[in-house]
């Protein structure tokens, strides 16, 4: 018997809706409405590239050269971008999780990070991937487990796609008044800057044609609710879908994929990804959470079909 890349595979339906999680960093390898293909994922014989539907623990985006400082301690992790010497994305994409609980639409899956080389932090972790009428929300908690006070944010990988082949043709909104600067290796320089005028405004939605993205963005506008949403639709469908975020996820990356390793899967879809965090926030300390012993930290965010 052989086993997935990415391990058990936990399958929820609401609906015309399925979502698949995976046990390998409990990765939203799968969400589908109405047969159509919401998300770009993977199949379950390939292994996740380009980051596809993994949450982002306990950072997300970059730390450059993988040092940083808590308390005076200076600290270093493994370079996991090693073309720009950086530490990427986290420590639990390629960790397996175990499923706590699961029902028709709602996957639980959690994992305790234990204190490691370069992470000498103890978290409890739990994401909750659930369906009903409104779309899909997931449900991230982490509490500090350990003894000591532990830098902490989250992000997630996913890519909108509305079974388009490419993102070209779409129509983006993204409700971001301003983009962080950044320099060669994706690290902060410390400068801001508003998109009004520039081919990075997309506060009204427009074509996203040959816009090469991969982009760092804050100061949200969000609705009556709170939410931010980007929202995506493809014209020649009429098909769309609301990437929502809770107050708890400020910045927003957006990614075209022009850099993928796989020429294929280049602008195929577009990743979108909720932080709670800027890039480095290890080091500059932007939306960065420093969770004391039991506290805990929770964000949400989904997606709304259209």
């Amino acid at each position: 018997m052989t086993v997935p890349p990415s391990g058990r595979q936990y399958q929820v339906r609401s609906g015309g809706q399925v979502a698949v999680v995976t046990e390998v960093g409990a990765t939203l390898r799968r969400y589908d409405v109405d047969g159509v293909a919401v998300l770009e994922g993977f199949d379950e014989d390939e292994m996740c590239t380009g980051g596809r539907g993994e949450p982002l623990l306990p950072w997300p985006n970059r730390i450059a050269g993988g040092r940083y400082s808590v308390d005076g301690r200076d600290l270093q992790l493994a370079l996991t971008e090693p073309g720009k010497g950086n530490a990427i994305h986290g420590l639990t994409r390629w960790t397996n999780w175990s499923c706590t609980a699961q029902s028709a639409a709602e996957v639980v899956m959690e994992q305790t990070l234990h204190a490691q080389s370069g992470y000498p932090f103890v978290l409890a972790l739990r994401i909750a991937y659930a369906l009903d009428d409104a779309g899909l929300t997931v449900t991230t908690t982490a509490r500090n487990a350990g003894a000591a006070a532990a830098p902490y944010g989250a992000g997630f990988h996913p890519y909108l796609c509305l079974g388009a082949p490419r993102i070209d043709t779409l129509l983006l909104r993204i409700p971001a008044q301003t983009r962080l600067e950044l320099d060669d290796r994706s690290i902060p320089t410390g400068a801001q800057h508003p998109v009004a005028g520039t081919q990075d405004d997309f506060t009204g939605e427009r074509e996203i044609g040959s816009t090469r993205l991969d982009t760092a963005f804050t100061d949200l506008l969000r609705d009556g609710d709170g939410l931010a949403r980007v929202l995506l639709t493809d014209p020649s469908t009429g098909r769309g879908a609301a990437l929502w975020l809770d107050e708890k996820l400020p910045y927003l990356m957006i990614f075209t994929g022009d850099g993928l390793e796989q020429p294929e899967r280049r602008r195929t879809g577009l990743g979108v990804e909720p932080m709670t965090c800027a890039p480095d926030a290890f080091n500059n300390g932007r939306g960065l959470a420093l969770l004391q012993p039991g506290e805990e930290h929770t964000c949400r965010w989904g997606i709304t079909p259209r």
